[in-house]
């Protein structure tokens, strides 16, 4: 069960989230706040951000956070300020994607929408360096797990029954991998990998 408050200044948009959340078996709204600051971090595990126009990135401590923004501005400052899992989804999600988006962002995954993701990839590179301190953020177990299928050339659905998950959790993988390592496409995170030395061939 993953705990979630919701954060908005903006009170319909709170009770439209709480009403999408509250029939999920996984998830559990244990608060509503107007900022992040308010949030407990004792009783939230994610927090879902909708309709705010900044965040601090000091409030943010040890929870995952899930903005639902069509701002790459925003989504950037969220992206550089260490979160432990992080996602960024449209306004407009639906309830399926939106309670996936929350249980990936509560195991540390990155998640986002293609659209943001794209735009996050147009980050500047940081300094030159080989291996995981060249990335601004390291990439998890199973993103390499993903990466290494991805390079043996198998498809989605193929990791997915490798690794034994959904479809729909690759995808989730493939945003983050894609954010981290700076790709456009599969062949360039496949090579940008190599090239790091986080996967062989």
């Amino acid at each position: 069960m993953t705990r979630v408050t919701i954060v908005s200044p903006n009170h319909a948009v709170r009770v439209r989230l709480h009403q999408m959340l509250v029939g999920q078996p996984t998830i559990q709204v244990t608060g509503e706040a107007v900022r992040l600051s308010d949030v407990d971090p004792e009783e939230t595990e994610v927090a879902v951000l909708a309709s705010v126009s900044s965040v601090q990135a000091n409030a943010i401590g040890e929870i995952g956070i899930l903005f639902l923004t069509d701002d790459i501005e925003l989504a950037r400052s969220l992206l550089t300020a260490g979160i432990h899992g992080w996602g960024v989804l449209s306004p407009e999600v639906g309830t399926e994607e939106l309670a996936a988006g929350i249980a990936a962002v509560g195991e540390g995954l990155w998640v986002g929408s293609p659209a943001l993701v794209e735009g996050l990839m147009r980050l500047p590179k940081g300094g030159e360096g080989t291996g995981e301190d060249a990335l601004s953020e390291p990439l998890t177990a199973r993103e390499k797990e993903v990466l290494q299928h991805m390079a043996e050339g198998l498809a989605n659905k193929q990791i997915a029954l490798a690794l034994g998950i959904s479809e729909h959790t690759v995808k989730f993988h493939l945003s983050g991998l894609y954010a981290k390592l700076g790709a456009a496409s599969r062949t360039e995170a496949v090579k940008r990998g190599i090239e790091l030395g986080l996967i062989s061939l």
